[in-house]
């Protein structure tokens, strides 16, 4: 599985929401918090949902204040995200 990230800042209340809606999108991607202080989150888009994903995020724009990001170059506060950062391009 071919996974693409972006990577966008939030408000730290507005997360949960934000995962719950990529979850209920079953096989489009994943969203997991890269720094919780600053409320930086990454979805990790299934390749072959991309637009989906794209779909839905512009989707959120309206909803909750969501900007997107370069990749943070420290991403260790999520064990996850330190390991999938050296296969990533």
């Amino acid at each position: 599985m071919e996974l693409q990230d972006i990577y966008l800042e939030t408000r730290p209340e507005h997360i949960a929401y934000i995962k719950f809606i990529f979850e209920s999108y079953e096989e489009v991607g994943m969203i997991r918090t890269v720094d919780r202080k600053k409320a930086i989150i990454v979805l990790l888009a299934v390749k072959d949902f991309f637009q989906v994903a794209r779909a839905i995020l512009d989707s959120l724009k309206d909803e909750v204040p969501l900007i997107e990001i370069e990749r943070p170059a420290d991403i260790a506060d999520d064990w996850f995200m330190t390991e999938l950062a050296a296969e990533l391009p």
